[in-house]
């Protein structure tokens, strides 16, 4: 039986030109690569992010995959989603989903594990 299957895996860089340490903004940039290793083509619909600081503040973010962009992959396809995040401590962590539809209009989520927001010096 052909299955739907995504691999996820996020590089992360501090934004010190929009970090403001004195009023409690912490920036980052992160790109998020999503690989379709299922054997069946998938299309990423929408996504869905908890972003947390290191106090425990959530941040939800929702919305379309890509705005403008909805990528469709085939098995063995990849796609590069980039954005950023600002949050209240230098150090946080950020999870989320993908959205996904097979050809076949089958429903999934692609799930992105968690990840660091910070600094790699930041990091023990």
């Amino acid at each position: 039986m052909a299955q739907a299957q995504f691999r996820c895996s996020a590089v992360v860089q501090a934004l010190p030109e929009q970090t403001d340490p004195e009023h409690g903004l912490f920036a980052y940039s992160y790109k998020i690569t999503i690989e379709n290793i299922g054997d069946v083509a998938a299309q990423l619909i929408a996504r869905h992010w908890t972003i947390t600081d290191a106090r425990g503040q959530v941040q939800q973010v929702q919305g379309l995959a890509v705005v403008g962009h909805q990528p469709f992959l085939q098995p063995g396809e990849s796609f590069q989603y980039s954005s950023w995040a600002q949050i209240a401590t230098p150090q946080g962590s950020m999870s989320g989903r993908f959205l996904c539809v097979t050809e076949e209009a089958e429903v999934f989520y692609a799930p992105v594990p968690e990840f660091a927001l910070a600094e790699p010096g930041l990091l023990h």
